[in-house]
């Protein structure tokens, strides 16, 4: 069963020291709260240098403003004005899908973005409210108090969501917890967002055909039956005129991605949508043939709104669990996004001081007129483009939206709501990733069935449900990874002494009188009754093969313990089972390459001492080996054995 010289020369297997418990705990904490120990530049500094560098840590517009240049403002200028042509009408559309007044969008491109400017790490998102976003808080806040029936109340609780979604943001952040965002794999992202764009489409249809009424419910059957129930209400006028306007948009989209550097035709469409709009239907009087406009939005900045939050409403657990659902998502899109658009210019964001930034923000925008922001994906793409160097983008698109609510508001009065929707739709057409979808479906069958759970939850259902569903499924998966760890049969690549999985590998010899099987994950309560399971159905199989095969009969059972990176006093307890068994059958438990905290609890377990320590090897290749030397001994000692059942082993 292979060469003699590395049984004859083993490699003992170490075992490492012992570590005493708080520092174990203290490592365990490190590892998982600071995987990119952001302590390290406080090292050997002074306590001055460290309250400096503490301060930039929390601050971040202290470290990179210092080093800003006159050439930095000029593309931060150029950016800041193109974004803010485009947050100004989708600002005013969004907050029109959350059922808020219009003006509430302008606010809330006002505030947070000097906020994020402040605390933000990214030097490219663009800070601003998101459809999805308004969607959710539109679906669960409406369910509760209407908003035409209540409207202060409903506004009081969006308000008060937001709140409670920027202290969840900042909590997570300075408890080092962002890792709970990844709870949310891309698959469901994908899926829900797919699901959730699609929905925001078919609800703009009451803008689209014209509309007075229309029904609060977001699931795909509800928004059909309230359309076609009322075809006898369909205005013609507002259907041409946001059928031309939606076809300009997505013309303009696609032109812009035909030719990158044609970006600004895109993103001055929305804008430009908005005031030809407005012109026409002032010229021809169309607000008194069925347009719906605007209407009269008021001068002047954020108004206060400490006093507005509703703490001592009924409906305030309404309002923290919208709060909490819809920063995790928010949250998910802003760093994702984030993250995606800074590798592009290979600097790296902290994912933890982006969730204090989007946290204080909120708190901040919901004290000041302000609901929910983010940062979506068409305005940073749309900022990237534009040459942004700095978050300085965001303090010039903030004054833009300043000088608007200031001087132009009043412009925005004959503003058609089907303008709106056009632009909502051309917007959302662009998060239906059908592309991501089929590549789901190449790769992964499973992430795909996630997806389309979450996309179909979404559409059929409601928008938490369809995210729960993710969620769940996304779990589920994970559980059942863990709860059902791969196993593989070893064999022998020829003429090495490499072992790889035959399955991998059909060139891979099997040993004669061995079961070589890999375990290719950690050993836990959760899986350790399903491991001794197959285990014993592996070595059920073989027996039966050697049975029918008149083989070699089975004599060892080597688990190459190469993936298992921990086990626990389960695993432990199953593997002292596994021993029992294998021992009633009079076959010999072998382990090759135990990671180190398995052989410390091994030893510590006191299962080193009942397996035996010379049953222990480094590798594969030194447990075979060491088999064989083993078998040979017996078999020399057997004056009975075949020559032939020798020479079998010999030829491994």
């Amino acid at each position: 069963m292979g060469n003699d010289y590395y049984y004859e020369c083993p490699h003992p297997v170490a075992i490492p020291p012992a570590k005493p418990f708080i520092e174990s705990v203290k490592s365990g904490i490190k590892e998982t709260l600071f995987p990119d120990d952001p302590f390290r530049q406080f090292k050997n500094q002074p306590a001055s240098r460290k309250f400096i560098l503490g301060l930039q840590y929390f601050v971040p517009v202290l470290e990179w403003a210092p080093r800003y240049t006159f050439e930095f403002f000029k593309a931060d200028l150029l950016a800041g004005i193109t974004i803010a042509s485009l947050a100004v009408p989708q600002g005013i559309s969004y907050a029109s899908l959350a059922n808020l007044p219009p003006i509430i969008g302008l606010y809330s491109s006002f505030v947070p973005p000097l906020v994020y400017a402040m605390l933000g790490s990214s030097k490219d998102l663009a800070v601003g409210t998101v459809a999805v976003a308004s969607l959710l808080i539109s679906s669960m806040l409406g369910k509760e108090v209407h908003p035409n029936e209540n409207p202060k109340l409903y506004v009081q609780l969006a308000f008060t969501a937001t709140f409670f979604a920027g202290v969840f943001q900042a909590a997570l952040g300075f408890l080092r917890l962002g890792f709970i965002v990844d709870f949310l794999s891309q698959a469901a992202i994908v899926g829900f967002m797919g699901g959730a764009a699609t929905v925001v489409c078919l609800q703009q249809l009451k803008g689209i055909l014209g509309l007075v009424r229309f029904t609060h419910e977001t699931d795909l059957v509800s928004v059909m039956r309230s359309v076609f129930s009322q075809a006898h209400q369909w205005r013609w006028e507002s259907g041409v005129l946001g059928c031309c306007f939606l076809f300009f948009l997505i013309l303009t989209r696609y032109a812009s991605k035909r030719k990158p550097g044609f970006f600004w035709i895109s993103a001055m469409a929305p804008l430009t949508s908005v005031i030809v709009g407005s012109v026409l239907v002032y010229l021809t009087h169309a607000e008194q043939n069925g347009v719906q406009v605007i209407g009269h939005l008021k001068k002047g900045l954020n108004p206060p709104s400490v006093s507005e939050l509703a703490f001592g409403s009924p409906y305030l657990m309404t309002a923290i669990k919208t709060g909490i659902i819809t920063g995790v998502i928010v949250l998910a899109e802003g760093v994702a996004v984030g993250r995606s658009f800074a590798m592009f210019k290979n600097y790296h964001i902290d994912g933890n001081k982006e969730m204090i930034a989007f946290g204080m923000m909120n708190i901040a925008g919901s004290c000041t007129s302000c609901y929910l922001t983010t940062g979506p994906f068409s305005r940073t793409a749309v900022n990237f483009n534009a040459g942004c160097r700095t978050a300085v983008s965001n303090i010039v698109m903030a004054t833009a939206v300043m000088i608007t609510l200031l001087f132009l508001t009043p412009l925005f009065h004959y503003t058609p709501l089907v303008v709106l929707s056009s632009i909502i739709i051309s917007a959302m057409l662009g998060l239906i990733d059908y592309e991501a979808a089929i590549s789901l479906w190449k790769v992964d069958k499973c992430d795909f069935i996630v997806c389309m759970s979450a996309y179909i939850g979404v559409v059929f259902c409601s928008v938490e449900i369809g995210l729960v569903i993710a969620v769940a499924i996304s779990l589920l998966r994970m559980l059942m990874s863990v709860a059902r760890p791969r196993t593989f049969l070893l064999g022998n690549i020829p003429n090495s002494m490499i072992y790889r999985s035959i399955d991998q590998y059909p060139i891979a010899n099997i040993v004669p009188g061995a079961l070589i099987l890999q375990i290719d994950a950690p050993v836990y309560f959760a899986n350790a009754n399903y491991l001794r399971e197959r285990i014993s159905r592996w070595i059920n199989e073989e027996e039966e093969k050697v049975k029918s095969t008149g083989g070699s009969s089975l004599q060892y059972v080597i688990l190459d313990l190469s993936a298992v990176g921990s086990i626990d006093t389960s695993g432990i307890s199953m593997l002292e089972e596994v021993k029992k068994n294998i021992d009633r059958r009079d076959l010999k438990l072998v382990l090759a390459n135990p990671r180190s905290e398995v052989i410390k609890k091994l030893e510590k377990s006191k299962f080193m001492e009942s397996i035996g320590q010379e049953w222990i090897y480094l590798t594969v290749g030194e447990a075979v080996a060491g088999c064989n030397f083993m078998l040979h001994r017996s078999k020399s000692n057997n004056p009975a054995t075949d020559k032939d059942e020798l020479d079998a082993h010999d030829n491994v």
